[in-house]
């Protein structure tokens, strides 16, 4: 990230997902302590009015729920945008207060009036930050969880979105759940909903205590960031079992993210669902229901991306 415009577009879209007034901002951070979240100068922020001061963007993204340890990131976000601006001579309030404009995406948005007007305008801000055209607009995201770095825009289409949570651990950590199979099946497939965002996940997998297969490293995408990625897993390690212990243990540096995990098998040459399980805090009673727990988890939150425009693109191995 390195414009105030594209600093815009990434506040507003924290904004639009934490689906709250701008008094209820006010009010969280009041609550907290700390600076201050006026209403005025939240709208003004998000309108692109004014470049905002880093302890009001933080109490801005606190207020919107971001998790704490996305904030170094985006301070360094801050930062770099606040250097940008001092190197061509940005860095000091427009003529007159006037909006800074992005060209050509209609970036800015002048907040006038008072009420239900404000609040439009402030709407408005925030959906820029996501439809262009009639387009939901994708905003790359290049950190490990979603913090932003760097913004190249794409239209894509908003069949393509899905919103899930999951769960990270780092090398050395591991996920543990159980599953249930037809035990006439002949073969099993195990499918991860992963955020491919963060780089070269490699993980090894045992069924039953036994090892079976392995997530092989897969390249960074900063667009289209969910896949569905598949492994087979061995029959001789399954066949004629009802039920299958699964562990998964991170030996990449970069971690191991999972959001949903789909069983299928094949029975009598036919392919099915046998089980499905959702991983996340939102899902605690799916995870109940399959033993689901981890060793070293270092983030658990919700995060909204894109599948590629082909569905035949969504599952990878």
């Amino acid at each position: 990230m390195g414009s105030h415009a594209e600093l815009v577009r990434v506040l507003a879209e924290q904004f639009a997902r934490a689906d709250v007034s701008l008094r209820e901002l006010e009010s969280r951070a009041d609550r907290a302590g700390g600076a201050r979240l006026p209403r005025a100068t939240c709208a003004d922020m998000l309108a692109g009015r004014r470049f905002p001061k880093k302890a009001v963007m933080l109490a801005f993204l606190r207020a919107c729920r971001v998790p704490e340890q996305q904030i170094p990131a985006w301070e360094r976000a801050w930062e770099r945008v606040r250097i940008t601006r001092m190197a061509i001579g940005e860095d000091r309030e427009p003529p007159g207060g006037a909006p800074l404009a992005d060209q050509g995406t209609a970036e800015a948005v002048t907040v006038r009036g008072s009420g239900g007007s404000r609040q439009r305008a402030v709407l408005l801000a925030a959906l820029v930050a996501v439809v262009v055209s009639g387009a939901v607009i994708a905003l790359s995201v290049r950190s490990r969880h979603g913090v932003p770095e760097d913004l190249p825009v794409r239209t894509m289409d908003p069949g393509h979105l899905v919103t899930d949570d999951g769960r990270a651990f780092p090398r050395g950590g591991w996920s543990r759940f159980t599953v249930t199979v037809d035990p006439d099946h002949t073969a099993v497939r195990l499918i991860r909903r992963l955020d491919v965002g963060v780089a070269l996940q490699h993980a090894t997998i045992t069924v039953n205590g036994r090892p079976a297969a392995e997530w092989r490293p897969l390249l960074s995408e900063s667009t289209y960031k969910w896949r569905d990625q598949v492994v087979e897993l061995p029959p001789e390690l399954t066949t004629g079992r009802s039920s299958l212990t699964i562990v998964n243990t991170s030996v990449s540096s970069s971690g191991f993210n999972e959001f949903y995990y789909t069983v299928e098998q094949q029975v009598d040459g036919v392919w099915s669902i046998s089980d499905e399980v959702d991983i996340g805090r939102e899902h605690p009673a799916g995870e109940a229901e399959h033993a689901y727990r981890n060793v070293g988890e270092d983030w658990a939150d919700t995060q909204t991306f894109a599948y590629p425009p082909r569905k035949e693109d969504w599952r990878v191995r």
